[in-house]
């Protein structure tokens, strides 16, 4: 088994920097096939996730796998669609391979070109959602990327259909490299995948909180990724109630199984009696458990409302992915400030207000990689960035952050052009002197 892992990387490695040089041309037709082929064979996608869902309705039963992730699991031709139009905003992207990112003249005939380039070989590692596949896979054909992929078993008909079908269209293209996008299936694969730091440069998992840590703590390979969405919102005593009620209503019903959807609601005490009823029916009437704090619960048992729970300390350091929202109400900006920088995950997080000020102190102090003013939380995801689609969302706080599309797949290398220049002619008694001057030149101008 490990033999047989350790060959799927090295072919795929090998691969990666042969397709690190295709043009952008070849890029976007095997693009397009790659589109086209989804469209054409939609059946065969969607027997194969039939599969995957009747298994994976077993697996919940049996307590083996939760409500959030069968709704992940699910595919049909409203998701087929957005594969397609994911793959096809790719296309509309800037290659970004080969980008100068800075000209710097060291002296007469010298200069130090700063140049985007692909990391080289990702391995993508993720629970479910069978469009994980052609997201991550159109963004690092783009940006360059040979990629090894390892999907959950509950998703492995799905999974292997579509990256049949995908690496398919690709491997058809003229000038495009074989083998460089990989399937690997099997749990005992994973270890062996984590162990292979010599080869993959960069893991990207996608899944829950303790999935992300696991890969987090049994690897020598960098990982981007987040371990959780504890997202919240807050609302201002300075807020447009009509705003708060959609923009909070959104943020958590629209889709509760995602890690970009609110976990906890803070509402100023000042504003509390005019909005958190109201707020509280919407929920209610959409199924949603509200955990709420000793004074929310109060106001709201006061008002004649039913079905409310009391939170516990433990509720506002937990990721629900389900119609459960924790309520607390705060005394200040400030107390909710500390709050989501105590509880929070640096995802997500927002805040209702028509004042400036409160604007740019909430933005200034939390510590999150996406803050919404006014808007709701759904909107942290790469294709609503415009990013085509994305490999992830970081939270981490070096290479790439938030939402990730395929800036987080791309690293630079420094190309130096001189003319006969040595280091010796600047050092020592008669050294010459560097210009070090900014030029607005491109690689690959006439140097």
């Amino acid at each position: 088994m490990a033999e047989d892992i350790e060959k799927k990387v090295i072919t795929a490695k090998k691969a990666s920097i042969e397709l690190a040089s295709v043009s952008t041309e070849i890029k976007n037709r095997a693009l397009e096939a790659m589109a086209d082929a989804l469209d054409r064979e939609r059946k065969a996608i969607l027997e194969a996730n039939v599969k995957d869902c009747e298994y994976a309705e077993e697996l919940k039963k049996s307590g083996k796998l939760t409500q959030a992730l069968v709704d992940r699991l699910k595919v049909n031709d409203s998701k087929i669609d957005g594969m397609i139009a994911g793959i096809r905003d790719v296309i509309k992207l800037e290659d970004p391979v080969g980008e100068t990112l800075s000209a710097l003249e060291l002296d007469d005939g010298l200069i130090l070109y700063q140049v985007s380039c692909p990391i080289g070989l990702i391995g993508v590692i993720f629970e479910s959602r069978p469009d994980v596949v052609p997201q991550v896979m159109s963004l690092c054909l783009k940006s360059g990327n040979a990629t090894i992929f390892k999907g959950g078993s509950e998703a492995r008909e799905s999974n292997r259909t579509i990256f049949d079908i995908l690496v398919r269209a690709i491997e058809s293209t003229e000038g495009m490299p074989q083998g460089a996008f990989q399937l690997i299936e099997t749990r005992e694969e994973v270890m062996d995948l984590l162990s292979l730091d010599a080869y993959i440069d960069l893991l990207i998992p996608r899944g829950s909180n303790e999935f992300v840590k696991f890969i987090q703590d049994n690897t020598r390979i960098p990982v981007l990724g987040h371990t959780s969405g504890i997202c919240h919102y807050y609302v201002d005593e300075f807020a447009d109630l009509e705003t708060a009620w959609k923009v909070c209503f959104d943020a958590k019903v629209q889709y509760p199984a995602v890690c970009n959807a609110i976990e906890t609601l803070l509402v100023n005490r000042n504003l509390a009696e005019a909005f958190l009823p109201k707020m509280a029916e919407m929920y209610l009437e959409a199924g949603v458990e509200l955990r709420c704090d000793e004074d929310s619960y109060t106001l709201l048992a006061g008002k004649g409302l039913s079905s409310l729970a009391k939170a516990t300390a433990e509720d506002w350091g937990l990721e629900y992915n389900d119609l459960i929202l924790s309520v607390k109400i705060v005394d200040s900006i400030k107390e909710a400030i500390d709050h989501i920088n105590t509880y929070g995950s640096h995802h997500s997080d927002g805040i209702i207000t028509t004042s400036d000020e409160r604007r740019k102190k909430f933005t200034g102090l939390v510590d999150s990689s996406s803050i919404m003013v006014n808007a709701s939380t759904r909107f942290a995801d790469g294709y609503r960035y415009g990013k085509g689609a994305e490999v992830g969302i970081s939270t981490n706080k070096i290479h790439s952050r938030g939402p990730t599309g395929m800036e987080g797949l791309l690293i630079y290398k420094y190309v130096l052009m001189g003319k006969g220049h040595i280091v010796a002619d600047y050092a020592g008694k008669d050294a010459k002197p560097f210009t070090h001057r900014k030029l607005d030149l491109k690689f690959g101008d006439v140097n």
